[in-house]
């Protein structure tokens, strides 16, 4: 099954001749030859009380962010906005460049929401809703068995990671499928951080979109920074 590989990558702090930083963060599509592009920029969009409010504001699920489609911000392609958050629930709506509404996602945390593991819901206007969970079941219950022996298994992952898949056998389960009309359209593989687009008919900025959230609520978040 052919599909549309999504990866963010973090690239250093730049500027341009004006002084004026560049946006750093990028989701590369791995297919150019359909209507997404090669690459977009994502950036956090701060509040009025700057990078504190926002970092407040995220602590309860919040999220706000802008995707460029150069890094120069010359063109906004999509922007993410949180609809609501609080409780463990967080809903998100990704807009177009005009405003236009191209999909809502929403994050129930584990315990949180409707099920003992982190469940996550896409829907893009005019088709089914899917659902996805993170982690399967048996990995679950495996990592809770050995979290007493949790010292150990550090100390084993370290052989274990590779570039891309840092944490190896230690890190808590993190892949997800997404599943609508017994098809699976979306799939986020913790190996390499990849979104994997089976489905034709996703759109390509709710994808980024997506990935960029997902990799906003894993250890080391790209929106969590300071500066």
């Amino acid at each position: 099954m052919s599909s549309n590989v999504l990866t963010m990558y973090g690239g250093p702090r730049r500027t341009d001749g004006q002084g004026q930083a560049k946006v750093a963060d990028m989701v590369s599509f791995s297919d150019g030859s359909g209507p997404a592009p090669s690459a977009v920029y994502v950036e956090r969009e701060l509040p009025p009380g700057g990078t504190s409010a926002y970092r407040a504001a995220r602590g309860g699920g919040a999220r706000s962010f802008a995707l460029w489609a150069d890094d120069q911000r010359r063109e906004r392609v999509a922007t993410v906005v949180t609809l609501s958050a609080g409780g463990g629930v967080a809903r998100f709506q990704v807009l177009g460049a005009h405003g236009e509404v191209i999909g809502t996602l929403m994050r129930e945390k584990a315990l949180r929401g409707r099920g003992l593991r982190t469940r996550w819901t896409v829907h893009q206007p005019g088709g089914p809703e899917a659902v996805g969970f993170k982690g399967r079941i048996v990995w679950w219950w495996m990592w809770w068995l050995l979290l007493p022996l949790m010292t150990v298994v550090l100390v084993i992952s370290v052989f274990d990671s590779v570039f891309g898949n840092e944490g190896g056998f230690a890190r808590a389960p993190r892949r997800i499928r997404w599943r609508a009309n017994g098809q699976v359209p979306l799939e986020f593989r913790s190996k390499g951080d990849k979104l994997h687009v089976h489905a034709p008919g996703v759109d390509w900025r709710l994808g980024a979109a997506l990935i960029a959230l997902l990799r906003s609520f894993n250890a080391g978040a790209w929106d969590s920074v300071k500066q």
